[in-house]
């Protein structure tokens, strides 16, 4: 083949996702930065929040000349200043390096794990992290390292401190709580802000007194069901990312509904992680943003 007829290379994909004070002018300055750079938008997502002020953008784009991801956020620095963005530059082909924890219900792991094996999930499982042994066996057969970490009153602050040490050896973006039933300290939440995602097998949260409806608006509810959302130090009460619901008759069982439910926690999960991988969730305070 000779070099008229060679193939010529795909151009270099990435995302940029930012937030900021809502203002005239942002969709022009990054868009305008990005034909000035030589880069092609390929798909562009925005959002002006009135209630906060808020303006939130996702940008997929390609690069025709070769150029680093260290390059674009040099370059792209003064404008993210300019606008007080909260911004970040990432390769669209990276795949997200995540650490999956869990107890002694499975599905949301075997669940994940799958998609990940069949490219369903652009991620990375870098390790299972357990306080239990049952599916050491299983994770094994994934050829991905098992880190037993037993979890008591006493030995909590040590489990925690050897979970950051994993995250930071391993180099993990996202930790994901699939049926990990052990309540994570306030420290630990603070320090993986938004960096945790968990599911909880209900409707959240529970409103309680007047205009119920408006506090489901403030908070972001989408669904009635399965709920992953991000977790903070308020137990269970972290942004909402997804929801998913499974509609039951009056003939359903006990077992039956605990088997639809894990269904239900599987669609919701593998979804919040999906989008977190492809940097389609920007916090908007309790809220989240996502640009699916």
């Amino acid at each position: 083949m000779n070099e008229l007829s060679a193939p010529s290379s795909a151009p270099d994909q990435y995302v940029l996702t930012l937030s900021c004070p809502d203002k005239q002018g942002i969709v022009h300055a990054v868009s305008s930065y990005l034909f000035m750079t030589g880069c092609n938008i390929e798909d562009s997502q925005q959002f002006g929040d009135r209630d906060t002020g808020l303006f939130f953008m996702r940008v997929h784009f390609t690069a025709e000349a070769p150029v680093t991801v260290d390059k674009l956020r040099a370059s792209f620095a003064a404008i993210g200043d300019s606008c007080q963005m909260d911004w970040q530059i990432h390769r669209a082909d990276e795949k997200m390096r995540i650490i999956l924890m869990v107890s002694k219900f499975g599905h949301c792991l075997n669940d994940l794990l799958f998609r990940a094996r069949i490219g369903a999930l652009p991620v990375e499982i870098a390790a299972v992290v357990s306080n239990h042994t049952e599916f050491q066996e299983l994770v094994g057969s994934y050829n991905i390292p098992f880190h037993h970490i037993p979890v008591t009153r006493d030995t909590k602050p040590e489990a925690e401190a050897r979970l950051v040490e994993l995250v930071r050896e391993l180099d993990v973006e996202l930790v994901v709580l699939a049926r990990y039933m052990q309540v994570l300290s306030d420290d630990l939440c603070k320090r993986l802000s938004g960096r945790i995602i968990n599911i909880h097998h209900s409707f959240l949260p529970s409103f309680k007194g007047a205009k119920p409806y408006h506090q489901a608006h403030a908070r972001g509810v989408k669904l009635i069901g399965a709920t992953a959302h991000y977790v903070t130090a308020d137990l269970d009460e972290g942004p909402i990312i997804e929801q998913e619901v499974e509609r039951v008759g009056h003939g359903v069982t006990p077992d039956q509904l605990v088997a639809i439910g894990r269904d239900v926690e599987c669609q919701a999960l593998a979804r919040a992680v999906k989008w977190h991988a492809e940097r389609r969730i920007l916090l908007n305070g309790r809220r989240t943003v996502v640009f699916a």
